[in-house]
């Protein structure tokens, strides 16, 4: 069995599994919520700090698909590339936007970047290099990208710090951020974990996607496949750990050793979503991964104008209280249980809400759509009866 076809449904699965984590873990509350399922202070990896990573590796594997596909309809480099960055640019703008929802429409203090920018410009430059590059040449620029960033966060020295402090305050990339946007502009005033220079290293995550986007198209045998993502997968989580002695993985600085050890553990986990969907077609079965998968943007943007709102709105309690909609929810619905399981079960119930929200806006798309095709045969129908 070969790989022809450049549409995996193992793509949209382990998409959509993101998705799902996704709005489960931003859904949850943080002073209550499970260790394992919150954002690691500093240094180290939960299963909250792979969402990011693991949405950036599949928007490489997703670029080399798409851009394979496109170019076999004739799409020549100069539109590939237009495209591209129309497509960049609206994401950046929408992220922009949500930045600014619900109370920092002014100018002069928006936060410039975000995940949703991030992702842009990582799915820019994946696209941009894999147009204008050979596989060999993506794979040593990732190599460069990580090793580069390592010497310079450890032997270029910060005024007031010196060299190799990896410290919330006084690290490289803290202190050239600081320099290139004012701090009106920066995540909270001070360190952005999504600036500027911790975005090369994240680029570097999704041209390790490309590279596993190429592998899928080479037409190798399912079995080669497998073999060579999980083993992949385990060298890279491997060599992450390893380097994580010497540089330590964190989500915020983006750090090499967190790029490897992610995108390890994302080909492992796309691995065996690769054997279940593709192989053992267990398709229907994913379906609600699916369904996230393919609207994942949508999914994206409703559920943070939603977490956003319902942080604004106040009800009284009982005894009196003010306290937002997440807080009356979750001790209306789950008060009978401990803080921390009301917090998950909440955070559960959020994201089957989300699910049946999402699922009922693809049905209505489908369904205009398919109105739209009978309309379309109609009409030719009528042309030849006339």
């Amino acid at each position: 069995m070969k790989r022809t076809s450049t549409r995996l449904l193992s793509i949209d699965v382990f998409r959509g599994l993101t998705v799902a984590l996704m709005i489960l873990v931003n859904s949850l509350d943080d002073n209550h919520g499970y260790r394992w399922l919150a954002h690691s202070s500093w240094n180290g990896c939960t299963l909250a700090d792979v969402v990011f990573p693991f949405f950036i590796f599949i928007v490489g594997v997703s670029v080399a698909l798409s851009i394979t596909a496109l170019r076999a309809k004739g799409f020549n480099t100069s539109r590939l590339i237009h495209k591209t960055a129309k497509r960049t640019a609206f994401l950046f703008m929408i992220g922009l936007l949500l930045n600014a929802y619900p109370n920092h429409f002014d100018p002069d203090t928006i936060r410039i970047f975000g995940v949703l920018q991030r992702i842009a410009i990582c799915y820019f430059f994946s696209s941009l290099l894999f147009l204008t590059t050979r596989i060999r040449t993506q794979a040593i620029i990732i190599v460069a990208l990580l090793i580069v960033y390592w010497l310079a966060m450890t032997l270029i020295p910060v005024p007031g710090f010196g060299a190799g402090n990896l410290a919330y305050e006084g690290n490289f990339a803290a202190y050239i951020d600081g320099l290139l946007i004012p701090a009106k502009h920066l995540y909270h005033g001070g360190l952005d974990p999504e600036g500027i220079i911790s975005t090369f290293p994240a680029i570097a995550t999704a041209l390790l996607g490309n590279l596993l986007g190429a592998w899928l198209l080479s037409g190798q045998h399912y079995k080669t496949h497998l073999i060579g993502m999980g083993s992949a997968g385990i060298a890279a989580m491997i060599t992450g750990w390893v380097w994580g002695m010497a540089f330590p993985i964190n989500k915020i600085l983006w750090t090499s050793s967190y790029v490897l050890w992610t995108a390890g553990l994302a080909l492992i986990v796309f691995t065996f979503c690769y054997w279940l969907v593709e192989i053992k077609r267990w398709q229907k079965w994913f379906k609600p991964f699916e369904i996230f998968g393919t609207n994942a943007m949508t999914a994206f943007i409703i559920h943070v104008i939603f977490l956003k709102t319902q942080a604004l709105l106040f009800l009284k309690t009982s005894a009196g209280d003010l306290i937002n909609l997440r807080q009356f929810l979750t001790e209306h619905l789950f008060g009978w249980t401990t803080l921390q399981q009301a917090s998950f079960y909440y955070g559960i119930t959020f994201t089957l809400f989300w699910l049946m929200v999402i699922a009922f806006l693809n049905y209505c798309r489908f369904s205009y759509q398919q109105l739209r095709v009978n309309n379309a045969r109609c009409h030719e129908i009528l042309k030849v009866l006339q």
